[in-house]
């Protein structure tokens, strides 16, 4: 764990001692108001959006407040300062608190995406690309330690690529200055999510040449966090908001990008539906998205595999110190039966 991570999780220790409890409204039948910590907004969690856009979240009693944390690290400071109910980012976060010794470790009780949902962007059309292809270049991937940077390096490392050896990985910039960055001439390649990455191919700024998430294979990239103690006097609200994203995917499954779009334009305000519906379509052709919204161990492991070759984990964790897929379980049965 770098010194960074140190620091962030004693400002969130900190942070715990003052929280105030958020009222439960726990079986009822009123109206509960989550607040939810995203990452970032992407169409990368279409599922989210389209569970509240199509009214699933009504459907069990539940009003979404979405804020964005604008990075795991400020997911996860919210969570446990009591100013999220749930925290949707990297499970790494919850990993790093897990590490650092809190008593109240978030849980992971859901996971929504299975893959890394990003795209490597170059300034040149390039249709025969290669991973090899980076050698010597310079790229923009993220914040140093954050899983998109982390899994990164971990295809570049397949390729026998190394930051400061044979490429350049450029830490510096903000993730939500990433784009302009890259536009101002900044580094060879971006990595860029959708609908972001399409928006700005289609303006003929660069070009797609390959998704980070197919070169990775399966991790758990995103999942919803909560502390045991707020999910401990809330079972059936975390259930239930699991029960209507999972609504949401089988809507995507049933249904065309086109069909999908229109009810994601306003989430996504001044992105076209031609836009979002090929965005949707993208992440739909990867496999971004874990159907189930159980975390597997294999990809727990992969994830800590990640982690570890960046040099930023100092002890490997059971799944179950972390991970409760009791929730996804009994809320997908509940869907598509045993």
């Amino acid at each position: 764990m770098t010194k960074k991570h140190v620091k962030t999780i004693s400002a969130c220790l900190v942070a715990c001692l003052s929280v105030l409890a958020f009222p439960a409204c726990d079986g009822d039948g009123s109206i509960t108001k989550l607040k939810i910590n995203e990452v970032t907004h992407s169409v990368f969690y279409a599922p989210m959006y389209l569970a509240d856009s199509l009214g699933y979240f009504q459907e069990e009693n539940i009003q979404i407040e979405l804020t964005n944390g604008g990075g795991a690290d400020n997911v996860m400071s919210a969570v446990l300062s009591g100013d999220a109910h749930i925290g949707f980012c990297g499970p790494e976060a919850g990993l790093y608190v897990l590490i650092g010794g809190s008593t109240d470790v978030p849980t992971v009780f859901g996971q929504l995406t299975k893959r890394d949902g990003s795209f490597l962007v170059s300034r040149k059309p390039e249709p025969n690309f290669s991973w090899s292809d980076l050698e010597g270049k310079e790229i923009l991937a993220g914040r140093k330690g954050g899983v998109p940077a982390m899994t990164f390096e971990y295809v570049l490392k397949q390729y026998d690529l190394f930051d400061g050896t044979n490429v350049t990985l450029n830490y510096d910039v903000a993730f939500n200055l990433m784009v302009s960055a890259f536009e101002a001439n900044t580094a060879d390649y971006c990595t860029m999510f959708d609908p972001v990455a399409y928006e700005y191919e289609a303006a003929g700024k660069g070009y797609v040449v390959a998704s980070v998430g197919e070169a990775s294979g399966e991790v758990p990239y995103t999942c919803f966090m909560a502390k045991n103690s707020w999910l401990n006097k809330n079972k059936d609200t975390a259930k239930g908001f699991l029960r209507a994203i999972i609504k949401a995917m089988k809507f995507i499954e049933e249904n065309t990008p086109e069909t999908v779009a229109p009810y994601l334009t306003a989430y996504f305000e001044g992105t076209s539906e031609q836009s979002l519906a090929a965005s949707v379509k993208r992440y739909s052709d990867i496999d971004s998205w874990q159907k189930d919204l159980q975390m597997q161990e294999s990809g727990f492991n992969r994830l800590q595999d990640i982690i570890d070759n960046a040099g930023e984990l100092t002890r490997r964790a059971q799944m179950n110190e972390l991970v409760d897929n009791s929730y996804a379980d009994s809320a997908y049965k509940e869907i598509y039966g045993s």
